[in-house]
């Protein structure tokens, strides 16, 4: 691991997630930004002193010359970082998992993904909300035409955690995500509002055609965006609706899906992320539970408990690292991967989700042109 040291929240999700089903073990690492305060946390997981590493640089040479190097290398810093790190890490033979978004620029995003795909390593991009059994189980139904064409897409991300000017106080985590050096040109639409579009498109199949974009920054003296409206138009017809705010109060972490055709319409809420709701037209509503016998197969293979016993966002996280361990073994093996190493975020949804990023902003600064193609959809 790179990153994710002491205090950082989604490093500890990482090692929690990968821990979770033994399929990963965390053998080193370069944990922070300060080498010795990076050693001696490694230490403290219980990781080797000869695999303490100071830097992600160190990481890389050290392991690159040991007989049992890691497999893999998940980073978990800044999103301006991410790019030197998993091009350097490529290039040295290893596969990655990366947070999200991919990388900072999009001219840095296609580098990235062309780097992929030319060597054949394997990036995992951690969008959390594709590892939700429901999630898969909305998707399966969707592809199955359960609710028939779809017409209309509405999928939200508001929080309430930066409400207020906290990067001005200390909190480090808000600094870097409204620096636009660190986080890149968007920022609630950046952070989440890639989640959001993400879990849209993974759900309905459907590719973006176009967007306009109204971004706001509410808190004054903050550089990026805290909130965002985008209205989508996807390719056959569809349209969407795509909201993402950094500063929506009464907001934990909101996350919502809904999906309407023209014979039904499906509803996933992630604060109750076991349940989805089928309504069909002119019949009965209907909350599907998770693990109950009739569900798809790809949403049985990310499922651990019965119904009643709920599982969650740790659960999620810990589909993908399982997802992303079952894919690099296949790839090993010449085989194809089980249900749960497949429909995975790789580095070309990566892709998508910054070159979405980047045509929201252009679409909110080009008044006179508001509607904008993304490169890659």
């Amino acid at each position: 691991m790179i990153g994710g040291g002491e205090g950082a929240y989604i490093g500890n999700i990482h090692r929690l997630a990968a821990r979770l089903d033994g399929a990963w073990r965390l053998v080193a690492g370069a944990f922070d930004a300060d080498p010795e305060r990076g050693r001696q946390f490694a230490l403290a997981q219980g990781i080797a002193a000869d695999r303490s590493y100071g830097t992600y640089q160190e990481l890389i040479a050290g392991e690159s010359a040991r007989p049992d190097r890691v497999d893999a290398v998940a980073i978990c810093t800044p999103n301006f970082t991410h790019y030197p790190m998993a091009k350097a890490l490529i290039e040295a033979g290893f596969d990655v998992i990366c947070e999200k978004p991919l990388t900072a620029t999009l001219e840095d995003a296609v580098a990235l993904e062309k780097l992929a795909r030319e060597t054949g390593r394997f990036v995992g991009v951690t969008y959390t909300y594709s590892g939700y059994p429901m999630v898969h189980e909305a998707r399966a139904r969707v592809a199955a035409g359960e609710i028939g064409t779809v017409r209309t897409v509405q999928v939200e991300y508001p929080l309430e955690w930066m409400a207020t000017a906290i990067e001005q106080q200390g909190n480090q985590q808000a600094a870097w995500r409204t620096d636009p050096k660190k986080n890149g040109r968007g920022g609630s639409i950046g952070d989440i509002g890639t989640h959001a579009y993400h879990l849209a498109g993974f759900v309905t199949g459907l590719k973006l055609q176009a967007l306009t974009a109204d971004l706001a920054t509410f808190v004054e003296g903050r550089a990026l965006d805290d909130n965002a409206h985008v209205m989508l138009r996807y390719q056959g017809g569809a349209r969407g609706l795509l909201w993402s705010s950094q500063v929506a109060i009464g907001n934990s972490n909101g996350v919502r899906l809904r999906v309407f055709g023209d014979r039904g319409s499906l509803a996933w809420y992630q604060e109750q992320p076991n349940e989805l709701v089928l309504t069909p037209l002119d019949g009965r509503v209907q909350t599907l539970k998770r693990g109950a016998a009739d569900m798809s197969e790809d949403a049985k293979a990310r499922t651990r408990t019965p119904p009643g016993h709920p599982e969650g966002y740790l659960e999620a996280f810990a589909n993908l690292y399982l997802g992303f361990a079952e894919a690099i073994r296949a790839r090993r093996e010449g085989r194809e991967p089980s249900a749960v190493g497949r429909n995975l975020p790789t580095a070309a949804d990566g892709l998508k989700g910054v070159a979405f990023v980047e045509a929201v902003v252009d679409s909110h600064e080009a008044a006179d042109q508001p509607w904008i193609t993304p490169i890659a959809v």
